[in-house]
């Protein structure tokens, strides 16, 4: 062990991490100049140690606790999730969104306002706002391009609440291509899980998103519609205004 690496250890020792403790001890031994130089780092450490904590100034402390209160507020403000009535085909739609995009949807099936906000929280672990006044622009944009039949932007949803398992299933499910369907079997697959199809479904039951994330799109491995968390009827609905017919589902779907 050379002197500098025997220096570079000392910290480390006095913090009792003691890092090569052994080989430092056996350098000092036969080393002279660094046995002077650990006495006047000792000398130095305890004369800093026995000196009285100095309080801080007047001054510093309001100025700390303001900006704690700031940057917990502008947490506070951005992950807030605003929540606004849209209408559309189906129904009245409740939708949620902070800047990031779009975070939950909601098909409007008689609650209150603060019952759907009281479900976002529980659902994504942030707080949630009823919007005063009109949505933002791309927010009505994106609920009106997926009832014209247009693909809505990937950056108009924001998935940042979620496991990283969910994101990946909702990825592929966006991928389903609209007027046609895919398994959960494949879903499984395209994850790089094979053998989740049921945990995928249970993904999919808990979609913060639907219709933007198309989880209408997923039927069973016999071609059948299965379930759907507003009903079965809807799930039909939503995909045949989407062009899909059920007796033309792809033999690769009835298979996998």
């Amino acid at each position: 062990m050379r002197c500098r690496e025997v220096v570079a250890c000392w910290d480390d020792m006095r913090s009792g991490a003691e890092p090569r403790r052994e080989d430092v001890l056996v350098h000092l031994r036969a080393c002279t100049d660094c046995q002077a130089a650990y006495a006047e780092f000792e000398g130095v450490a305890y004369c800093l140690s026995c000196l009285p904590v100095a309080p801080p100034p007047q001054s510093l402390v309001p100025r700390i606790m303001a900006h704690i209160r700031e940057q917990c507020e502008q947490v506070h403000v951005h992950r807030t999730v605003f929540v606004t009535v849209l209408e559309a085909p189906i129904g009245r739609l409740f939708v949620g969104y902070r800047d990031a995009g779009i975070v939950y949807l909601r098909v409007d099936r008689g609650e209150e306002m603060h019952d759907v906000s009281a479900a976002l929280e529980h659902r994504l672990h942030t707080s949630a706002l009823p919007a005063h006044g009109e949505p933002p622009a791309w927010v009505r944009e994106a609920i009106a391009l997926f009832f014209s039949g247009e693909q809505t932007a990937d950056a108009v949803i924001d998935l940042s609440d979620l496991t990283d398992f969910e994101r990946e299933v909702f990825g592929a499910a966006a991928r389903i291509p609209r007027g046609e369907v895919r398994s959960y079997g494949w879903l499984a697959r395209e994850v790089g899980r094979p053998n989740a199809a049921r945990a995928v479904g249970q993904a999919l039951a808990n979609n913060p998103i639907p219709l933007l994330i198309p989880c209408h799109r997923v039927i069973d491995c016999k071609g059948r519609l299965h379930r759907y968390v507003y009903g079965v009827e809807l799930k039909r609905r939503l995909l045949e205004l989407e062009g899909y017919r059920q007796e033309e589902t792809p033999a690769d779907v009835r298979t996998s």
